[in-house]
């Protein structure tokens, strides 16, 4: 059978075995090592290339990124610093029309740059921010919306844990990555706070006809001492790395040893809290070592079938052109985000599609944020949407239905699509902070 086809089945079936159920890093592994073997001929072969792509894809300095900035995330989750934010951005923005919603995407843009992990901004904000906006007139399906939509700034302003992984993947650099989000991370926050206002003065039916803003006093004082850990760690993980001081990966460990430090001081995090932390960490991590090294054997067996070499030359010969290309891309990003979480799509579609985009001509650092933000979108969007389904599960509310929280979060969704659109026309939002 020729190499291609055995690479076009191993695909399909890959495909199929996930749809039918079957977790992702099983399929890639299970179909990479028969796709391999139907390639080769040899038990013997396949199992030691397959080891090999194994113990390659995590023996590498730069992978130690990954636990200790999804380390640092969940001590900032656990250690109420997301709560500080949000009372920090309700005091500046709460009496504007929706300032509570507005606030509530500030304190998740926030929450983003120490964290880097949209479910932490989710399962957190949904107990600190919900029951506020409620008590003030807004509509279940509008609060919990606001913080589908928001949370998913976690993973596109720095530093984000997806782009992490696309560095890894593709080989770039991860601070150059770190740097390119930063624009089309504010762009997207200014984005939500708008339409959160429009919808609050124009669409009071979805957003709530009796919406009352009334701030709780704070002091410049209280201020104060709710933003200086946030400003602290901000400070130390990207000033560290911006200045040069750090690496990406030395960053993820000041940081994490940091947030550590400020949630003992703030006495935040006893033994209960810690334990939650550690076990969550290496959960995560697990899961994402797992996906790593399934992706790798995937990636191998794709060169080896020279399927992605066939596919660069037969769009190379069509006529659909440059946007053609880009567009249909982002589409099936979109498209697969609503059965995937954000991690297997990343490891499904990058090896596959990357060298073609090289072969374009497309910027890496421009192709990493684009990827980033389409699959992100699948956060938001049915069945799967794993933002709505971490909300839903963090509730106190048990009445709260999926449906409402997706209605909710629809709008933020189309703003995603209209600031991907953005960032497609004018590539410089994400490259101009490289000089390129």
């Amino acid at each position: 059978m020729n190499d291609l086809i055995i690479g076009a089945l191993a695909l399909l079936g890959m495909v199929g075995l996930i749809y039918a159920g079957m977790h992702v890093a099983i399929a890639l592994a299970v179909c990479s090592f028969l796709g391999v073997l139907a390639i080769k001929g040899s038990f013997l072969i396949t199992g030691r290339m397959l080891a090999l792509a194994a113990t390659e894809s995590i023996d590498s300095y730069i992978f130690g990124v990954v636990p200790l900035f999804v380390l640092m995330g969940f001590v900032v989750s656990q250690a109420d610093i997301g709560r500080d934010a949000f009372d920090v951005a309700n005091r500046m923005l709460g009496r504007i029309k929706g300032g509570l919603g507005i606030a509530t995407v500030g304190a998740n843009a926030i929450f983003a740059a120490i964290t880097g992990i949209s479910i932490a901004s989710a399962a957190v904000f949904t107990r600190v921010a919900v029951p506020e906006m409620l008590r003030h007139g807004y509509t279940k399906r509008f609060a919990y919306g606001i913080v589908a939509g928001s949370s998913v700034l976690g993973m596109l302003i720095p530093p984000s844990l997806l782009l992490i992984l696309y560095g890894i993947l593709t080989e770039q650099s991860v601070g150059d990555l770190f740097l390119a989000g930063v624009v089309p991370g504010i762009v997207l926050a200014i984005a939500f706070g708008l339409g959160v206002y429009w919808m609050a003065r124009k669409r009071p039916d979805f957003a709530g006809s009796s919406i009352s803003e009334d701030v709780a006093p704070l002091s410049a004082a209280a201020m104060g001492r709710k933003a200086l850990p946030i400003v602290l760690l901000i400070a130390l993980v990207l000033g560290g790395i911006y200045g040069g001081f750090f690496t990406p990966t030395e960053a993820g460990a000041v940081g994490a040893l940091g947030a550590v430090l400020i949630g003992l001081f703030r006495r935040a995090l006893p033994p209960g809290r810690i334990w939650r932390v550690l076990t969550d960490t290496g959960q995560v991590t697990a899961a994402i070592c797992f996906l790593i090294i399934a992706a790798s054997m995937y990636s191998r067996m794709l060169s080896l079938s020279g399927l992605p070499e066939f596919l660069t030359a037969a769009l190379a010969a069509s006529d659909i052109g440059y946007w053609g290309i880009v567009i249909a891309y982002v589409l099936l990003v979109i498209a697969m985000g609503t059965i995937l979480d954000s991690s297997s799509i990343l490891l499904i579609v990058v090896p596959l599609f990357y060298p073609i985009m090289k072969a374009f001509g497309i910027d890496p650092i421009w192709f990493g944020i684009i990827t980033v933000i389409a699959v992100e979108v699948g956060l938001l969007t049915p069945p799967f949407g794993l933002s709505v389904y971490v909300i839903k599960g963090t509730s106190p509310d048990p009445a709260l239905k999926l449906g409402e929280i997706f209605r909710g979060a629809l709008p933020f969704a189309a703003i995603m699509v209209a600031v991907l659109a953005l960032i497609l026309v004018f590539p410089w939002l994400a490259t101009g902070l490289l000089g390129r």
